[in-house]
């Protein structure tokens, strides 16, 4: 093979995918077989079942058992919108994330004690086991499982106090800005790091994913004078959304 030379099992995927964005193979339509793709390129078996799993591999093609390989609907992706603190007091978290579509967002959530991880204690400045208030949320949109998040509090800063319960009280789903101003605590910075890698499976099956499919993952925390205060993980599918930054120009 000289330079630059793709591969064969490449060359079959590129062709192959080519032919799905084009719409020569629009949703739903069955991938050619194994053996016909084996015929049309000239290849052997083992690169045609190559090309067939960079396809999977993608999110353009899905197996379906004793049927066959399909070709998946291609979403039209969406905008998850970040804008770092939140805006004036009534604001639910969610319609933060989601200004343009505020009306048809909702979500569940769920909280508990629990001692902090390395990586947890590690972000927060604690100790490893410290215990933490950990929340985690399953956003929908119109319905539609979009978006997975998990916060960790730590307890010495919330323990015994009116918002110790993020979705709770009289403050519950007010979000992190307010509900600490409420204890004498001003947030002054938040950090967010983004990245990306395969979605794990119980991720996956809440979000209506395939295996292999990657996340977005978006590691935030909150600070009050130096001192994380809160930090979560925020989990979206690539092949649906788009993470877009609105920040103020200073």
């Amino acid at each position: 093979m000289t330079f630059g030379e793709q591969p064969a099992y490449l060359r079959v995927a590129s062709d192959l995918r080519e032919k799905i964005v084009n719409g020569s193979l629009p949703p739903h339509t069955r991938l050619p077989s194994q053996a016909r793709i084996r015929k049309e390129y000239g290849v052997s078996d083992t690169v045609a079942l190559e090309a067939r799993k960079v396809l999977m591999a993608e999110g353009l093609v899905e197996g379906r058992s004793g049927s066959g390989t399909y070709v998946r609907e291609r979403p039209v992706p969406r905008r998850v919108a970040r804008s770092g603190f939140r805006p004036p007091s009534g604001a639910s978290p969610f319609r933060q994330e989601q200004a343009a579509e505020e009306a048809r967002g909702s979500w569940e959530s769920s909280s508990e004690q629990e001692g902090a991880s390395p990586e947890v204690a590690a972000r927060l400045g604690i100790e490893t086991g410290d215990r933490v208030m950990r929340t985690r949320y399953l956003f929908r949109d119109a319905g539609e499982a979009m978006m997975l998040s998990t916060s960790w509090e730590p307890l010495e800063v919330t323990g015994r106090t009116p918002v110790m319960l993020p979705e709770d009280g009289p403050l519950g789903g007010c979000g992190v800005v307010e509900r600490m101003a409420a204890i004498d605590i001003v947030v002054d910075n938040v950090t967010e790091e983004v990245g990306a890698r395969p979605g794990l499976a119980e991720e996956l099956l809440a979000l209506g994913g395939v295996p292999g499919h990657v996340v977005m993952v978006i590691e935030r925390t909150y600070f009050a004078s130096g001192r994380a205060v809160e930090t979560a993980e925020v989990v979206v599918p690539a092949d649906r959304y788009r993470i877009a930054y609105h920040l103020p120009v200073k």
